[in-house]
């Protein structure tokens, strides 16, 4: 038993005694009745207390018992007016009106939490919620949160994040996204959002990914992804490149044979200036490599020197090109 507990059951075998006593007053049965109403906690206290009291009775009244303990002498005692016997109608009443107000509360949806959280071009940044989710918000990212006692409710409004979901089996974890809904189910997992394109990566665990109007879904297992255009239409599901996953919150973009267009357009979302490829035919050129997600110039010299591309700042952006030969 915890420490909020014992002083409960205390509290409890408190009110029990006093209620017991002759000299208790109808101010002290009202306290009473506001400490019973107070909390469900306060209720099963004192109804193990009254089971307790009773056992103690049972035990009391006990012939074997009786004859082993020896009898005490009594002393003469001041006389006192008789107990009202009317308190244990009060006191039914009162428990069965803080059972019904406490049932009648737990029906409620009771009070919701909201919050936003975002990130500027080039940003990260960890959140833990107060249910122990950790988030990390990838740069332009814009995160609402509407925690009540019932659910767990986060809107991805722009931008990539990683979940890494707190445990809480009483309240549903899910996250909405343009037209999809993703419902965890003790995961780590990511959701990526451009536009009304959304991309649900997962990283261990398992998610369940549908339709906003639940007309479709799909269970995600771990290292595997898929896509949900604006109509709700699902992609096939295929691998997640658990490198480039993993990489990207430790503000790392890891690419393996992959086109430089697709590089390009990744580094951009961390730089207010952009790369832009002047010569198209470089687009699908294989790119493999380890680069700081927010260090622009670190690409540009890597492409210069391991790819033999010639870089020029054009004032609004710095263009790629193939190296004159």
């Amino acid at each position: 038993m915890n420490i909020v507990a014992r002083e409960h059951h205390e509290t409890a075998a408190d009110w029990l005694a006093r209620l017991e006593s002759p000299e208790c007053t109808p101010a002290e049965r009202a306290a009473f009745e506001d400490w019973l109403a107070a909390s469900a906690q306060h209720v099963e206290a004192f109804l193990e207390a009254e089971r307790l009291h009773a056992m103690a009775a049972s035990l009391r009244a006990d012939p074997a018992l009786r004859a082993a303990v020896p009898v005490p002498v009594m002393r003469p005692r001041r006389p006192v007016r008789p107990a009202s016997r009317r308190w244990p109608l009060a006191l039914a009443a009162s428990l069965v009106l803080a059972l019904g107000v406490l049932g009648w509360m737990r029906l409620q949806p009771g009070p919701v939490a909201t919050a936003e959280y975002a990130t500027a071009v080039g940003e990260t940044r960890q959140v833990v919620l107060e249910d122990g989710t950790r988030m990390t918000l990838d740069t332009g990212t814009v995160v609402a949160t509407a925690f009540g006692r019932d659910t767990r409710e986060v809107e991805l409004v722009q931008g990539r994040v990683r979940f890494e979901v707190g445990e809480d089996p009483a309240r549903p974890f899910r996250v909405q996204a343009a037209a999809s809904t993703i419902r965890d189910i003790g995961t780590t997992f990511q959701v990526t959002r451009r536009g009304d394109d959304v991309d649900v990566g997962l990283v261990e665990g398992e998610v369940d990914v549908s339709r906003n109007d639940g007309a479709a879904s799909v269970r995600l297992a771990p290292g595997e992804r898929v896509r949900v255009d604006a109509q709700g239409r699902f992609s096939r599901v295929q691998a997640l490149d658990l490198p480039m996953a993993e990489g990207w919150p430790r503000g790392e973009l890891v690419f393996r044979d992959r086109r430089l267009e697709d590089l390009v357009l990744e580094m951009n979302r961390y730089s207010a200036k952009p790369l832009r490829l002047g010569d198209p035919s470089l687009a699908g050129l294989s790119v493999s490599g380890v680069f700081r997600a927010n260090a622009q110039g670190e690409l540009v010299a890597a492409l210069q020197e391991g790819w033999g591309l010639g870089a020029e700042d054009e004032g609004d952006a710095i263009v790629l090109r193939a190296a004159p030969r």
